[in-house]
């Protein structure tokens, strides 16, 4: 059976997910690839790390004292604990602006510890919760910084949302004219370019001294060892992202987007990994990643063995016995010398 990831239930395939697969470097050339690596994907919140470059880039982070953890969750989707939330809360009230002005909407959070303590608490959930919070406080330090308005800072024509469209255009080298354009989950722009630029902006993002300013390169760096630093701000506890950071230290830089996205960067090499899962199945995106890593030469036994669940990914029942699991059957492809998109 020709699919790249199979589903099992006992023995048997119940299910399979088609993916797409960029491997790029830092010099614009795509090394490996699987399925249409120029697939025009919306990467989500896979962009957050090149959406918290204005952040830094007005100097609104220093203004407002930002750490490198709470860079770390302005590139967040962040699972709503008690430590996200109070970062979040903390910014707000040194921004001296209150939780609604935040235009994220809500959801009940990821974690589950958490929700079952809001149940508990006979409490609602509020903007906090939503997984990027950090994303959207970030704009506001921004917007607040360069006295605009901010009752409209997520709308397409806002100057803050024009900075991070000129970033994204440098950083992936992909023409903002080009780049399409709708709306986020949390209500921001969404940007859609193929996923070959996006596998470059990650080769940038952990290798940044191609980028042509002196002063951008610093602030990538600076977004990337946050993001290293402090990966349960970007995540939160059992996420891969985290996981994935964690054990690898320092030498992977890792963020998902929703509807089965997640783009790597490895630090040593200058190179970006973009994947994306064709009928947006998370639950394929993570094992497509770790045999992404282990072709590349990243199977490392004990950080393998650490990650299992990622790797193979169980399938449970209702009683949380495996009777399955998720596995991957693709090879990547090399690419000749000269593909460059």
């Amino acid at each position: 059976m020709n699919k790249p990831i199979l589903v099992y239930r006992g023995q048997y395939v119940e299910s399979t997910h088609n993916i797409h697969v960029a491997v790029v470097n830092k010099e614009g050339r795509l090394l490996y690839s699987y399925g249409n690596p120029n697939r025009m994907t919306f990467p989500r919140s896979s962009m957050k790390p090149f959406q918290a470059i204005p952040l830094l880039e007005t100097g609104a982070a220093d203004a407002y004292s930002y750490s490198n953890a709470e860079i770390a969750i302005a590139c967040a989707s962040h699972a709503g604990e008690s430590f996200h939330r109070e970062t979040i809360l903390q910014l707000l009230e040194r921004l001296g602006i209150k939780e609604d002005h935040l235009q994220c909407g809500t959801h009940t959070p990821w974690n589950l510890t958490s929700y079952k303590e809001l149940l508990r608490n006979g409490e609602d959930v509020t903007p906090v919760f939503s997984n990027c919070s950090g994303k959207h406080t970030g704009m506001l330090a921004t917007v607040i910084h360069m006295k605009e308005n901010i009752s409209n800072y997520r709308e397409v024509e806002h100057p803050h949302q024009r900075r991070i469209l000129e970033a994204i255009d440098e950083i992936c080298d992909f023409p903002k004219e080009n780049i399409k354009l709708s709306v986020d989950g949390c209500g921001v722009p969404v940007h859609q370019l193929p996923l070959y630029h996006v596998a470059l902006g990650y080769a940038r993002l952990a290798s940044p001294d191609s980028i042509k300013s002196e002063k951008r390169i610093n602030i990538v760096k600076r977004i990337r060892n946050s993001m290293m630093e402090f990966p349960e701000m970007v995540g939160g506890t059992s996420r891969f992202d985290t996981d994935l950071m964690n054990a690898y230290q320092g030498r992977i830089v890792s963020k998902a987007g929703a509807e089965a996205v997640q783009c790597m960067g490895l630090v040593e090499e200058g190179i970006g990994i973009a994947i994306k899962v064709e009928d947006g199945g998370a639950r394929a995106v993570n094992v497509a990643a770790m045999e992404v890593l282990s072709q590349l030469g990243y199977k490392e036994e004990k950080i393998f063995a650490e990650l299992e669940r990622y790797v193979h990914a169980p399938v449970l029942n209702a009683r949380k016995e495996k009777i399955g699991e998720i596995c991957a059957n693709f090879e990547l492809e090399m690419a000749s010398s000269i593909e460059k998109y």
